[in-house]
């Protein structure tokens, strides 16, 4: 479970911390964007962990299909269910991610230790026990990441929120930004 740490040194400890979002109208346009970018980089963490326990989750869930049915293997059958997984209908907020995971080994090691001493590359010969346990742990850590992911898109929406109030009532204005932006390039 993605716990948060009051006081806590980790991205999602600060981002997660009610002082993180206190006093926005103090804040400079810089340390909003800045406080902000953070923000949305541990969304698109938490969004490529979630992204992680699905396709697992699905894996979990075709191998108890399969023995049900009796059908192919899970090997055979990997390329579908991952392809499903990603043509479905989009679960959650459905943002674009334009940011990429800054964690990405930390949240695979993460996801792959939730099955103990399973080896999950070959869900075949889990037990029936097993894999139900593995698929209500997944299901669990989804459930908390998912929770964790709407916390932290709250807050990235209160610094847009205050961003654009900035702009719209004058105090900010685009010409800044775009100095900003080519100075950073520079």
């Amino acid at each position: 479970m993605i716990e948060v740490r009051p006081g806590g040194r980790r991205r999602i400890d600060r981002v997660l911390d009610p002082g993180y979002v206190r006093g926005l109208a103090d804040l400079s346009l810089g340390q909003l964007r800045e406080r902000r970018d953070e923000a949305a980089q541990e969304e698109t963490d938490l969004s490529y962990l979630r992204r992680l326990l699905h396709a697992r989750i699905d894996i979990v869930r075709a191998e108890q299909e399969r023995r049900r049915s009796g059908g192919d293997s899970i090997v055979d059958q990997l390329a579908t269910i991952l392809s499903d997984n990603a043509l479905r209908p989009a679960r959650g907020s459905g943002r674009y991610q334009q940011l990429e995971p800054s964690r990405a080994g930390e949240y695979r090691r993460q996801a792959e230790a939730l099955v103990g001493n399973a080896d999950l590359t070959d869900v075949g010969a889990l037990s029936d026990g097993k894999l139900a346990d593995t698929l209500d742990d997944y299901n669990g850590e989804e459930a908390s990441v998912s929770q964790r992911r709407r916390e932290v898109q709250g807050v990235v929406d209160l610094f847009n929120a205050e961003i654009a109030a900035r702009y719209a009532k004058g105090s900010a204005n685009v010409d800044d930004l775009l100095a900003a932006e080519r100075a950073d390039d520079l």
